[in-house]
This record gives structure tokens, C-alpha cells and sequence, in this order.
């Protein structure tokens, strides 16, 4: 496992999407405070891979160390990109490029933070989702798709999203999953964690959604006792377009987004703002979503 040391901060952020241009002038600009501290980027940085290399190469040059997490976004087959690669091919093609950067992924030892606040095991995760988040009254995954389709609010992974080759995305989450944990098991018991991904561990962060039946598409129940069961100081993610902090079982959630200029610019605070993770920011309790802050009906996350 590598290990590194150093005084400087832990931060993350997600949901950079970059294709507009208000956002990629926010990366132009980010900067760390030292030589030393490290960067999580969980997931959504751009949906070409032209722009995902300019992103976290402009980071990786930067920072002492950046981790990736793959959003939906950087996984979607899209029209624009000359990249055509599918599914799994897609998201190694993605690892390869990282490592030329320099970048951690999902499939790298975890590094650990040995500044302030550590030694901790940082672990960017790749999981995606099974639909195990349905809305109410919902039995199966068939029944929560065609309410989402009757509200018009459907997440473009179903055009864009393939696993190919496995047959359906929630068998790819099972894999990953699977996979994650078995990594995640044979971890020093005595070191605690920072789980970094796209989506949230346990579905609570999803509750206070615009549009609840979105939830389907932000993670899966097995994952629900990951937060207890290694360790977790925080859990970083993104995906939900609401930045806050919330607490579940003692456990810190951070939402560390971007997301879109049409919802950043209705928040108070300044966007871009790279959130702390160690050493742990002090907050004056939980934050719900900003004023304008939620998921739109057009389901592009």
C-alpha cells in the first residue's frame, strides 16, 4: 500500500462537467494552498475523454496527488465523442489514461493520508447503481422506470450508459461491488478510511431530491453498512447537485459537487470552492439544500 507524508489538506470535489465553459474556467482557476496537498475528484469531470485528459491533467499538475472516481458522466458513449468505446472497455480506457496522468483510479492500491488528521486510508471507489433505490409504492426496478418515465424525469444513462459486456448495469454494480468489498476487507483494521465515490454509500443523502423517483439511479442498498463496517471518518460524493454535509450512524457524508452554472449560480457561496476533508472542516451543523438547489426534470445528471 503506498504512503505518503505531508502537512497540507485533503479536498475533493465532483461534478466539474466542464463542457461549459462557465465550469471549465472554475478548474482554469483551481489551485492548491501547498506542495502538498491532494485531491479527490469523485466523478462527472466531462463526457469526452478529450476533456476528461485536459481536466485532470490541469489537476494532476497541480496537486501532490489526484484520485478519480468515474461519475456517469465520463462512462456515457456520447454522440461528441470520437471515443466510442462502451461499457467496461470505456471505463479502462479511462484507468489507462489516468495512469499516464498520474491520477489514482478505483483500480490502484490505496494511498494513505499521512497529513493532519491521518494516517487514512483514501480509497476512490467505482459502483455504480442497481435500482435498489425505488421510489414508494414501487416493487421492482420495471415498475420504477415506467413511474420516472410518467413524471418525464429518466436519467440519460438509459440511452448513454452501457455495460457492456454485462448484460445490464445493476449486474456491472454487482461486480464492482463485490470487488470493491473484497479490497476493502483486507484493509488494516486499525486504519480508518475516506470513501470517495459518485454516489453515496447509503440512500439518506437522496431524500431531500426535487424529484425522489431520481434516487433509482444515485447508488444501491448494498452498500448500506459500508460506512460502519470500514471504518469511514467521511464519505465523499457527488452525483445529487446539492453540495452539504449530513451525518448518518456518526458518520460524515459530504456532498462536494459543482454541478451546472444555471444551479451554482443561485448559491451563496462561491463556486469551485474545494471542500476540505481533512483537516476536518468545522460546520455549524448539517446543511440542506441551497435556495434553487436540486435535481431539474430534464434528468441529466
Amino acid at each position: 500500500m503506498e504512503s505518503t507524508a505531508g502537512d497540507g489538506q485533503l479536498l475533493a470535489i465532483s461534478d466539474l462537467h466542464i463542457s461549459y465553459p462557465d465550469n471549465r474556467a472554475l478548474v482554469e482557476d483551481m489551485r492548491p494552498e501547498s506542495d502538498d496537498d491532494w485531491l479527490i475528484v469523485a466523478g462527472d469531470v466531462a463526457e469526452t475523454v478529450a476533456d476528461i485528459r485536459w481536466a485532470l491533467g490541469k489537476l494532476a499538475s497541480r496537486f501532490s496527488k489526484v484520485l478519480w472516481a468515474p461519475g456517469n458522466h465520463e462512462l456515457w458513449t456520447h454522440p461528441s465523442d470520437p471515443v466510442t468505446l462502451r461499457g467496461v472497455a470505456r471505463y479502462e480506457h479511462l484507468v489507462e489514461l489516468c495512469r499516464e496522468l498520474g491520477v489514482v483510479t478505483p483500480e490502484d492500491p490505496y494511498p494513505v493520508w499521512r497529513g493532519t488528521g491521518g494516517p487514512v486510508v483514501v480509497a476512490p471507489l467505482f459502483l455504480l447503481y442497481d435500482y435498489s433505490f425505488l421510489p414508494s409504492d414501487c416493487a421492482t426496478k420495471a415498475e420504477g422506470l415506467a413511474y420516472a418515465e410518467s413524471t418525464g424525469v429518466v436519467c440519460n444513462d438509459e440511452f448513454l450508459l452501457h455495460p457492456d459486456p454485462y448484460p445490464t448495469r445493476e449486474d456491472w454494480c454487482r461486480a464492482r461491488v463485490a470487488e470493491t468489498e473484497r479490497r476493502l476487507a483486507e484493509l488494516p483494521e486499525d486504519l480508518p478510511t475516506v470513501l470517495a465515490g459518485h454516489y453515496p454509500l447509503d440512500r439518506h443523502p437522496t431524500d431531500i431530491l426535487w424529484h425522489p423517483e431520481f434516487a433509482m439511479w444515485c447508488g444501491t442498498g448494498l452498500t448500506a453498512d459500508w460506512h460502519r463496517r470500514f471504518r469511514v471518518a467521511t464519505m465523499v460524493y457527488g452525483h445529487l447537485h446539492i453540495p452539504r454535509t449530513t451525518w448518518h450512524d456518526g458518520v460524515r457524508f459530504m456532498e462536494v459537487s459543482v454541478g451546472y452554472p444555471r444551479e451554482w449560480r443561485k448559491r451563496p457561496e462561491p463556486p469551485g470552492r474545494l471542500r476540505r476533508i481533512l483537516p476536518m472542516e468545522v460546520e455549524a451543523g448539517d446543511r440542506g439544500a441551497a435556495p434553487g438547489v436540486g435535481r431539474g426534470r430534464g434528468g441529466t445528471r
